[in-house]
């Protein structure tokens, strides 16, 4: 199919807006984004996924260096021979951002679509937020399954960019693996009577195992802990409960269940993988992004009969203090009873 006329007019105005926006002559050749659109671009990308404004995401200087800490998580209060301070220790935890391309493109059909249901201000917001969601999204599904960072990346054979960077759960599983837990568990739901080793019956009963074996008691009270827990594991639990549940009480009581589970706030992040359970305080997740580094282009492909919106720039991952994330691996978890 070929556009429409009125969706030809559309994106001539989407370009032309852009252009004026980031203050450029013609988008569909890269381009730099300078300050301030670099502030108002991250803005736009953290607005467009709830979840990405509950962590640490900035913009650093170097494309290596120490993790930059957002608040010294021990204790602040004391005496001394002179003035009481306690320092931030971050020796030997370090960053390192790779280059980072990502593509979101808009077919022709959809285009069309999108020109005809509306006005140009909802065609230009829904290109806007098309754009913006794919890349935060990308953040968070890399962020929680990145493994490494291939020098050619392979979308086909990982599809949640595990290639793309190495993520949250990979820097600590690298940098101190006592904190993630690799021996087999078994969540049953099920169980009667004596459980077996490594059985639990309940998702509590697993958070409260990691908080009191893997966060040390500097931060095991400390009120931002939460727990970001896998859809499988929700699944299973909420299924038994709404199975036992005969009064609507009991049925609140299930389907509220996944919003504190251990005596923590509970999340499931958007591709946070089905049977990993991490306890954690979500500032202690960082995203960074090299100053100065970002470019855009936006264009429109023929040959492919789409419109894209690329975004380059330099991008990694890194964790503030690796003893305030404790974790049960998802290749560790079984759901059912113990063999």
């Amino acid at each position: 199919m070929n556009l429409t006329t009125i969706a030809l007019a559309c994106i001539a105005a989407y370009s032309s807006n852009l252009a004026k926006a980031y203050n450029t002559t013609d988008v569909s050749k890269q381009f730099a984004v300078t300050s301030p659109m670099e502030t108002k671009l991250r803005a736009a990308i953290l607005d467009s996924v709830e979840f990405l404004k509950l962590i640490t995401c900035m913009d650093v200087d170097q494309i290596k260096g120490q993790v930059v800490s957002v608040g010294n998580t021990g204790i602040a209060t004391g005496r001394a021979a002179g003035r009481f301070t306690t320092g931030q220790d971050v020796d030997g935890n370090e960053y390192e951002l790779k280059e980072t391309d990502s593509c979101a493109y808009v077919p022709w059909a959809t285009l069309a679509a999108w020109a005809n249901a509306g006005s140009e201000r909802e065609f230009m917001r829904l290109m806007s937020e098309n754009a913006t969601m794919r890349f935060a999204l990308d953040i968070l599904r890399v962020g929680f399954n990145g493994t490494s960072a291939a020098a050619v990346t392979d979308p086909v054979a990982n599809p949640l960019g595990q290639d793309v960077n190495k993520g949250w759960h990979q820097l600590v599983k690298e940098k101190a693996p006592d904190q993630v837990m690799t021996d087999a568990i078994y969540f049953n739901p099920d169980a009667t009577g004596v459980l077996a080793d490594g059985e639990y019956k309940t998702l509590d009963a697993i958070v409260t195992e990691i908080k009191l074996t893997l966060i040390p008691e500097q931060f095991r009270n400390d009120p931002r802990l939460v727990v970001l827990v896998g859809s499988d594991l929700i699944a299973a639990a909420q299924i038994k409960l709404m199975n036992q549940a005969d009064k609507p009480t009991e049925r609140v009581a299930a389907q509220m269940m996944d919003k504190s589970i251990g005596g923590l706030r509970a999340y499931t992040p958007p591709f946070f993988p089905g049977k990993r359970i991490v306890v954690t305080m979500l500032q202690n997740l960082h995203c960074y992004t090299q100053k100065g580094t970002r470019s855009r282009k936006s264009e429109n492909v023929e040959d492919r009969k789409r419109w894209e919106d690329k975004y380059w720039r330099f991008e990694g991952y890194a964790v503030d203090e690796y003893l305030a994330y404790g974790a049960v691996d998802e290749s560790a978890v079984n759901i059912g009873p113990a063999p």
